[in-house]
Order: C-alpha cells, then structure tokens, then sequence
C-alpha cells in the first residue's frame, strides 16, 4: 500500500506483525533460562555441602545407663570404645566411683575441660535431686566448686516453690531440699557424682585410669552439647552397693538429716 495514500492516521494492522511479540519471547526464554540455572545450582549445592556434625538429626545422644539395665553390663560397654575415624575432641560423660569434692573431682578429670557438672547430695536412702550444672569458665576445681553453688541456689528454690503444701509427700520434699541446699552451702561439699567434659580420643584411657574414675562413656563424633541428654550411673548402683546390681529408682525409706 501506498504510505501516501494512508493519510487518516490508521496502520495497516499487518504491518510489523512479526516483529512486535519479539521482546516478550526474548524475555520469557531468558526467564526460563535464569530459572534452570538457579535450579541446577541449588541442587549441585545439597550434593556438594557438608553435612552438619549431627547429621540434621534432632534425636538426643544419651550417655549413662538406661533404667533397668545390669550395671556389670553397662560398665562392659563402655570400656571398650572403638578409636574414631575423626580425631578431633568429643564429649564424654566421666561418672565417679563415689562422690568427690570439688578438688578431687578435679584431679579425676585429668587436662579434660569441664563442660557441665552433676550434683547429688548422698543421703543414704534418700530421695535427693540430681542438678545438671554448667561449668562457667575457670579453672576445673573453681568451676566446680561454682557448680556446687549454683546447685545450692536451685536446691533453696525448690524449698521456696513447695514451701505451703500439705501432703505428707510435699512436707517431706521440702524437707529433702533444704537439707540439701545445707549440705551444698558448705565449702567443699562431696557432692559430685559426675561430669560432662570435652576430650581428645586419645585421651580417654588416661582418664579412666584417673582417681575416682568408674567409667567413661564417649560420645559418637559430632556430637553437640545440645542433643546431648544425661544420666549418670550413681555411685551407689552396682553390685555389692546399697541400691543393688540394676539401675533403678533411688530408695527413699531413709531419715532425712536435719529433719
């Protein structure tokens, strides 16, 4: 057509027809592109990460014996830990033959650092708590010796907490903790039966062989101080002990001192 002839203005609707779409095709291949890109990269990322310490998994690592189990059986198992594959340090649980004070407990533990302290009043057949303490940073006998204190306080709390009820079990829990935070409040309490420490594989054996070591029972590799949940075999438990070869409930038919 004539362009001089088109003079109102009009376009012929087939003029350029192929040529307007062009930029949105052009756009929409880019867009998929970019998208197969971002794709390819993410998934070559999940092949190529690492993998977290603790595998992604939320399940508690635990460390002491579990209720009911022989306690011969349980010292067999963890005397014998295969050498890791990874050297580098692991958590380990280092439970007492008996109750030790701080000092003592610190020799026990050897050049292991001090993460967490467990703390019992050893009232023969008696009910006490079992306080699960972290070690604030400082050298072992003064870290544990701050465990003891910090136990105290908790101890003084629950005696605040049940403090009004009635029942004869509530009265007697009552007396059960002030009695113990007593006990804690005096300097050098033996009342530590076990602690959480951080130690080089290589290390382990020197640290069973410690003074007052009963056992010690590794962590798997990896393991984070969060997924980690404690029980600790009690000094009393075992055979030719007072509370007998099995892992059970502490009895609690025993007079409470001071009470």
């Amino acid at each position: 057509m004539d362009p001089e002839a088109r003079d109102d203005g009009r376009r012929d609707p087939d003029e350029h027809d192929d040529e307007a779409p062009r930029w949105p095709r052009y756009a929409i291949a880019l867009a998929v592109l970019l998208v197969v890109v971002l794709v390819t990269a993410w998934a070559a990322g999940l092949q190529l990460a690492p993998p977290s310490p603790d595998g992604g998994s939320t399940d508690a690592v635990r460390l002491g014996p579990a209720s009911g189990e022989d306690v011969g059986a349980y010292l067999a198992r963890t005397a014998d830990v295969p050498a890791p594959a990874d050297p580098s340090p692991r958590l380990a649980l280092v439970q007492f033959d008996t109750t030790l004070d701080p000092a003592a407990a610190a020799a026990a533990l050897g050049r292991t650092t001090p993460l967490q302290a467990v703390v019992r009043v050893p009232f023969p057949r008696v009910q006490t708590a079992l306080h699960q303490v972290d070690t604030p940073p400082a050298a072992p006998a003064a870290a544990l010796a701050a465990a003891l204190t910090t136990a105290g306080g908790e101890a003084g709390a629950a005696v605040s907490t049940a403090a009004g009820s009635s029942s004869p079990a509530d009265a007697r829990r009552v007396t059960v903790a002030r009695a113990e935070a007593a006990a804690l409040a005096r300097p050098g309490c033996a009342c530590l039966v076990a602690a959480v420490v951080r130690v080089d594989p290589a290390a382990v054996a020197a640290v069973r062989r410690g003074p007052g070591v009963r056992a010690v029972e590794v962590a798997p590799p990896g393991t984070s101080r969060t997924r980690l949940a404690v029980s600790p075999l009690l000094p009393d438990q075992g055979p030719g002990r007072p509370d007998g070869p099995v892992v059970g409930p502490v009895p609690d038919d025993g007079p409470v001192p001071g009470g």
